[in-house]
């Protein structure tokens, strides 16, 4: 049965997890084919759930003093309910990666980088995956289809089939 890949459910879950947000992440990632017939269905209802709330935010103003006493005004915006559920629904989803320092990368530099995410997955779902099938849901006129899976052949040793999966 390929639903299952021969482990427990705390094991199959947490396998998922880690296989969604390194996809999720890289956008490509080797896998054996029982693990794709189980990952593609779970990474498209992440994907979904971000297409469908991601223009869902809110502009309040906010009063705070400044360094001399003045107040000043700043106009922030927040997620609105149903983003905030589907951020945090995602979050119950995947693992947290984080931010590598590239090569010859200074530590003042990355920290600039850095600055300010503090999930950089879920910022990147939002922020690039989300709006980007929207787009192409609007272009095709359909949602879904996020991903799509090529076959290598056998793994030497087990004789497993292997693939690779991406993102459209």
């Amino acid at each position: 049965m390929p639903g299952r890949m021969g482990l427990t459910t705390k094991e199959r879950k947490a396998v998922l997890r880690n296989q969604a947000s390194n996809l999720l992440w890289y956008g490509k990632i080797k896998v054996t084919e029982g693990h794709v017939q189980s990952l593609r269905p779970y990474v498209e209802k992440i994907i979904t759930l971000a297409v469908n709330t991601y223009t869902d935010t809110v502009e309040t103003t906010v009063v705070t003093k400044d360094a001399k006493g003045k107040e000043v005004t700043k106009k922030v915006i927040k997620d609105g309910p149903k983003k905030l559920a589907a951020r945090r629904k995602i979050m119950s989803l995947t693992y947290d990666l984080q931010f590598v320092k590239e090569n010859g990368e200074s530590k003042a530099d990355f920290k600039a980088r850095v600055k300010g995410i503090n999930h950089p997955l879920i910022e990147k779902i939002f922020n690039e995956i989300a709006p980007k099938y929207a787009e192409r849901a609007k272009e095709l006129g359909q949602g879904g289809g996020y991903t799509r899976r090529y076959l290598l052949g056998e793994r030497r040793g087990d004789a497993a089939e292997v693939a690779v999966v991406e993102l459209v």
